[in-house]
Formats: C-alpha cells, sequence, structure tokens
C-alpha cells in the first residue's frame, strides 16, 4: 500500500492514496470494472487523479466499492445501484428513499435465497438417492429413462 499526499488533496492533509491495482486487490474487481464503475456514475465521488493522470483512492471508495460489489453479488440492479449512489452523493436529507431502495432489494434477495433453498432441498433429496443407492451396489439404472427407479 502507498501512502502519499493526494496531488488534488489541499497540502496540509494527507489522504490514503491507493493505486487502481490495489484497489483491484482489496475489492475483487479487475481493472477494468473499477474503470466501468466509474465510468457509470458508481462511485459517490470522484476519483482523484495523480498529475501524471493516475488514478488514486481513498479508503472512503474501497469501502463504498465493497458495498457496491455486494449489491452487485445479491443480483442489484445495476439501475438501483447507480441510483442509490447518486442519492448518496446528494448527501442528508433522501435516506428515507435510500431505506425503501434497500428494503426493495432486501425482499428480492430474501425470495430468492427461500427459492434456492427448494432447490437445494431437492438437489439434497435427490443427492441422497443416488448416494443410497450407490453404496447399495443398485446404481444401474438411476440414468435410464425407461427404468422403473426414475431419476
Amino acid at each position: 500500500m502507498t501512502t502519499t499526499a493526494d496531488t488534488h488533496a489541499p497540502a496540509d492533509v494527507a489522504v490514503q492514496s491507493l493505486s487502481i491495482g490495489e484497489v483491484a486487490e482489496r475489492t475483487g474487481l479487475g481493472v477494468h470494472a473499477l474503470r466501468f464503475y466509474e465510468r457509470e456514475g458508481l462511485l459517490v465521488g470522484p476519483v482523484r487523479r495523480t498529475s501524471g493522470g493516475r488514478r488514486r483512492y481513498s479508503a472512503a471508495d474501497v469501502d463504498w466499492l465493497l458495498i457496491c460489489v455486494r449489491l452487485r453479488e445479491s443480483d442489484m440492479p445495476l439501475a438501483d445501484l447507480k441510483y442509490f449512489a447518486e442519492l448518496v452523493r446528494r448527501g442528508p436529507g433522501n435516506e428515507a428513499e435510500r431505506l425503501r431502495l434497500l428494503e426493495t432489494h432486501q425482499e428480492r434477495v430474501d425470495a430468492r435465497i427461500r427459492a434456492l433453498e427448494k432447490c437445494r432441498s431437492v438437489i439434497a433429496g435427490k443427492v441422497g438417492v443416488y448416494a443410497d443407492h450407490l453404496t447399495r451396489g443398485e446404481a444401474g439404472g438411476l440414468w435410464d429413462p425407461t427404468a422403473e427407479i426414475g431419476i
């Protein structure tokens, strides 16, 4: 990790400054994904640049990106994530709107978890059937659609 004074920060304030590669490593996002997030307006603040034009990220940028990663991994639509970032950029006064957006997403995630639990139950049942048949040496016909045992 590199700690330097950011070229766009006030001279009397030292800011932790991370390269795009360091941020990619910390967030699990590739450098192309980080550039995409910036281009799409998913960050809550501007990415600072060195005098040579290289991106420099703060710890707050990394924290925000980690939230974005989890929201995207949980299938939050890109449009919702953009809107959430916009609300955060606007600052105080829209917390109720942010909460509604997050609650709606949480409901979608909860519904998806319930659906996946049902899927897992079916799969676990099939695993049990196959394991039982293999243990007894009676696996023949399990994949045969004409067999009485079924799949």
